[in-house]
């Protein structure tokens, strides 16, 4: 009697047929062990039939949401009175933003948890809709109290205890034969593999087939004590691509057909000291219903999200590494095994839900709304590149965050990230920067997929992107990504990015356009090389530690800078790697960082510190939407002897007013220091009445004309390059081949790096020109020198 489809559902109700009513004894243990809270308590009823229970919970004080699937349910249960909203919604299949937001104090499943496909996946779901303290109760019926003919609507002792697994705390009682079970505190354990007994044979040949449903779900059987793909050992001489269908078949009720079979590798390990090889089969469609076959084997088949796959309790190991085979970095904490790749070629394979597409358009209005995408491609490629399948080990939300958040997919052991998916509207604006047309030839450094495939929709179907990162790991798992929901116009290379692309890749001419995706010190010569006559180069550059999305046009050896955006990347690897000089003072409380060149001399810096500071104020202010980024880079790029004061602990009164873990524009003197903060000046209780002032602090004997020479910087920045608006403007910014004579390069102010000379032109600086202060002459000499040899 278990229904499989709606319109069963429907018909049953329309008939007039209920099921069993909630009892007195549930009643009172409802009212005793999930009482509504005092304030806004909220309750949601799941399968609620004909509202008996959503009825009650509304007279214990609770607003309730109640759910079912069948509309002739709902329409009967409507009668039942009012405090209860009463909502249509397929709760394993459909899209759950129906819900109300803010979650749940209660979650009940009466007599309708036995009828769950995917219980472990609508459990977590429904665990991360309760609010904190919240409590999921489940009535069922007991399979040791229900004849043979309804078994299938109840639960045995072995499907309690894998339902109570998954929970900090468990109570459970007896309502008149039915269990009561109260689930508290929803577990978030990292999946463990695990293995059978001891094979019998030498050793072992297998299969597993990897498929996925259309909403991008992956299929894993539940044996006795773990998770499991279909699949198993394979007969004699039988390919692995037949027996993986084979076995599909005979497990699931699945039919697939042998060439929509891939295999994409063979992984070699040993269980129990016999030799294990296991050929992981991808298949990408299929067609059937599914129903568990083998009784003795499988208790039964469900559809998990990958971002799950992490939190599921035991997983058979090799169908733990199958899974990690197909989306790299699913399973993380995986022991090593031989891998052996097997050349194929597999078209895409379909498959998303519907809460991933409103995401998706969520997220792209959020990114155009900002003005980061105006063009039609980029917002198309937005609405229409599933990003959550190039980040299968995170949830929908955060795949799909719209806010200035990247998403981190690989750390060093240190914890510090390697690699990532940046935010959403900076991948579109340096897209945009690119000014890309159809048919265009594109170059990535720094691979990971989402946003190479971004960069092939908008070139369109005759445009070419080649992208290259230096960590192998993430080139495996970008190709694997591309191969399940790629465009094909995208190759992946293994290399150092800072290198540019293999020869064989370049097209003639050179690349229209070129992105570069992690944080640079310097401008690789091959990056202007590969690059055609008036492309387009964007990228994270790092200017005395402030980094800057900045584009830039080839005009012949000489890069034109174009655009200036406000970001941060990863670090640069490999040949770009670049190490800060820096310098600890006061025991570790702050620290000089000396971003563009060697340290500077701190001898009698310490002391100075501990002495009297002197406070120097600008006269200029700002508002609170104001963005000193251009202010930041105007002192950095004008002021000989600039570093950087970094907070690192939190310092001794008196000493300064920067924030813990925050840093400030300063110059290095002799024995003499001075930094530049903004300070409140006007309060209010919202932002347009807040108001702050530059001031500058200096120690020292000439820590007061160090910190002239600060005020004035700031002054000169106001006059000459502060907009209208009040926010600040860009220098002009030309970037030319290092050994370039003085010569040769305009009037500016020059930072020179390993590969290359910036030179910054801004307003008013031939009005400036500031005397240095006595004791700088030699750290510029020394920043100047050593900038000009890396």
């Amino acid at each position: 009697m278990a229904y499989t489809e709606q319109k069963e559902w429907d018909e049953h109700y329309a008939g007039g047929q209920g099921f069993r009513q909630l009892g007195e004894s549930e009643q009172r243990l409802l009212a005793e062990h999930v009482p509504a809270p005092a304030e806004d308590g909220r309750a949601l009823d799941l399968g609620c039939g004909l509202g008996d229970l959503a009825a009650y919970l509304a007279s214990l004080g609770y607003t309730v949401d109640a759910v079912d699937w069948s509309e002739s349910a709902l329409a009967r249960a409507r009668d039942q009175g009012s405090g209860v909203q009463w909502l249509s919604l397929d709760i394993e299949q459909g899209d759950l933003e129906p819900l109300r937001e803010g979650g749940y104090d209660l979650i009940t499943l009466r007599l309708m948890y036995a009828f769950l496909g995917d219980r472990t996946r609508v459990m977590h779901e429904l665990g991360c809709q309760l609010r904190e303290g919240g409590a999921i109760v489940v009535i069922t019926p007991l399979a040791a109290n229900t004849p043979a003919d309804r078994q299938d609507i109840a639960l045995d002792e072995k499907e309690i205890s894998l339902l109570a697994s998954g929970w900090e705390r468990i109570q459970r009682f007896d309502a008149d034969g039915l269990a009561v079970l109260i689930l508290r505190g929803p577990r978030q354990e990292h999946a463990k593999p695990v293995e059978k007994e001891r094979p019998t044979t030498h050793a072992v040949t297998g299969a597993c087939a990897v498929v996925t449903d259309g909403n991008g779900r992956v299929l894993l059987g539940r044996t006795s004590n773990m998770w499991e793909l279909p699949g198993g050992r394979t007969d004699a001489s039988e390919p692995f691509e037949e027996a993986a269908v084979r076995q599909l078949a005979e497990e699931t009720g699945l039919i697939a057909d042998r060439a929509d079979a891939h295999v994409l590798t063979m992984l070699w390990d040993d269980s129990h000291g016999v030799p294990r090889l296991t050929a992981v089969v991808r298949l990408t469609a299929f067609s059937g219903t599914l129903t568990c076959r083998e009784l003795t084997k499988f208790s039964r088949w469900e559809w998990h999200p990958l971002h799950l796959l992490a939190h599921l309790d035991r997983i058979f190991a090799p169908s733990a590494h199958a899974l990690n085979v197909v989306w790299p970095g699913v399973i993380p904490g995986l022991s090593p095994v031989h891998d052996y790749p097997h050349a194929t070629s597999q078209l895409p394979v379909p498959g998303e839900s519907a809460e991933a597409i409103r995401l998706r358009q969520k997220m792209a209005e959020t990114v155009i709304a900002g003005g980061w995408a105006p063009s039609e491609p980029v917002q198309q490629a937005l609405r229409t590149v599933p990003r959550h399948r190039f980040v299968p080990e995170k949830d929908l939300k955060t795949a799909y965050d719209g806010t200035d958040r990247a998403v981190i997919t690989r750390r060093d052991e240190t914890g510090q990230a390697t690699s990532s998916v940046s935010a959403a509207w900076l991948q579109a604006d340096m897209i945009e920067s690119l000014c890309l047309k159809p048919g265009a030839s594109v170059f990535e450094a720094g691979s990971g997929g989402y946003n190479a495939e971004l960069i092939a929709h908008v070139t369109g179907p005759t445009g070419r992107v080649v992208s290259g990162d230096i960590d192998p790991y993430v080139v495996r798992r970008t190709h694997r990504f591309l191969a399940e929901v790629g465009s094909g116009r995208v190759t992946v290379f293994h290399g150092d990015a800072a290198l540019g692309a293999p020869p064989s890749l370049v097209p003639r001419g050179g690349f229209d356009g070129s992105m570069i995706t992690y944080n640079v010190w310097d401008i690789a010569s091959a990056w202007r090389e590969q690059l055609a006559e008036g492309g387009r180069l964007v990228l994270p550059l790092e200017i005395h530690g402030y980094t800057r999305a900045i584009t830039f046009e080839r005009r012949g050896a000489v890069l034109h800078a174009r655009k200036f955006t406000h970001c941060g990347f990863v670090r640069a690897q490999g040949e770009h790697a670049h190490s800060t000089p820096v310098l600890d003072l006061l025991g570790g409380e702050l620290q000089l960082r000396f971003e563009d060149g060697d340290a500077g001399p701190t001898e009698g810096v310490e002391e100075a510190l501990r002495g009297q500071r002197h406070e120097v104020a600008t006269g200029v202010t700002m508002d609170s939407g104001f963005y000193f980024g251009s202010l930041q880079l105007y002192a950095a790029t004008t002021v000989p002897g600039f570093c950087r004061l970094a907070v690192l602990q939190e310092p001794r009164a008196g000493v300064t007013q920067i924030t813990k873990g925050r840093d400030a524009p300063a110059i290095l003197g002799d024995a003499s220091l001075a930094y530049l903060i903004h300070v409140p000046t006007r309060h209010g209780d919202s932002p347009a009445e807040r108001e702050w002032e530059w001031v500058v602090h200096g120690f020292g004997e000439r820590g007061t004309q160090l910190a002239e020479q600060l005020v004035e910087t700031v002054r000169a920045w106001d006059r000459y390059v502060r907009s209208d608006d009040g926010t600040g403007g860009d220098p002009i910014l030309t970037v030319h081949p290092a050994g370039t004579s003085d010569r040769l390069l305009p009037a500016g102010d020059v930072l020179d790096k390993r590969d290359c000379r910036l030179v910054f032109q801004w307003p008013g600086r031939n009005a400036l020109a500031p005397a240095p202060v006595e004791g700088t002459e030699e750290v510029a000499a020394t920043v100047e020198e050593a900038g000009s040899s890396g």
